[in-house]
């Protein structure tokens, strides 16, 4: 797998990869998570975007028994929906660690399309069964609900991948969604790291420094 190397001041560069439809609530999640705010003006995104934190995982040492505390540098890609933009989205998919497979509790056919998405990161992503968290957005909506939860846990059952329900309003299991998707890419590495079986992801260990948090915006143009 391709390693990324990364600054001085933390010890793993983990990529995360936020898909889904068009309008489901990608860029409002990820902002939450990074800011914990919620920004209505967002306009569709364009091609790829990202947002940074900075984390502490507590994972295990190189005996793979002791406990050890790792400062962990996040890229939350924000990807676009539209089918135009695909070709450019599906290019990403190989250098993610994680998957945050999004649908839309208001839009049925948003949860409907999330087979296709899982049909492109098995064919696209490190491997055939990368690490994915499904969620479920605009829980805070609830008069207009056209997802029931049943439907959506069968799903995620299926696919064997936990299931959250959010809201970017409320803030409501935003941060236990990324916190859950971390903790599966990062026990992959300690897997492949300490002998044990698993795919490996692309992250990278790198030397670390003192660490503080961060959050930010950046573009890659298209």
């Amino acid at each position: 797998m391709t390693c990324t190397m990364a600054n001085w001041d933390y010890d793993y560069l983990i990529k995360l990869l936020a898909l889904g439809d068009s309008g489901v609530g990608k860029t409002t999640f990820l902002y939450r998570y990074t800011d914990n705010k919620f920004n209505r003006k967002f306009t569709t995104t364009v091609g790829i975007d990202f947002r940074e934190k900075r984390v502490v995982y507590t994972g295990t040492g190189v005996d793979g028994a002791t406990e050890k505390n790792f400062r962990v540098h996040l890229q939350l890609w924000d990807t676009a929906g539209q089918e135009r933009f695909r070709s450019l989205t599906t290019a990403f998919f190989r250098d993610a660690m994680g998957f945050l497979l999004m649908f839309d509790l208001t839009n049925q056919q948003s949860f409907l399309n999330v087979r296709n998405w899982m049909s492109q990161l098995q064919a696209n992503a490190y491997c055939e069964s990368p690490d994915v968290v499904l969620v479920g957005t605009k829980a805070d909506v609830r008069d207009m609900r056209s997802v029931h939860a049943r439907q959506a846990r069968d799903l995620a059952d299926r696919y064997g991948i936990p299931y959250f329900e959010t809201s970017a309003v409320t803030g409501a299991d935003v941060d236990l969604a990324v916190t859950t998707l971390l903790n599966l890419v990062m026990k992959r590495m300690e897997q492949s790291t300490y002998g044990g079986q698993g795919s490996e992801p692309n992250g990278s260990p790198v030397s670390s420094h003192e660490v503080e948090e961060a959050s930010g915006r950046k573009r890659c143009a298209c």
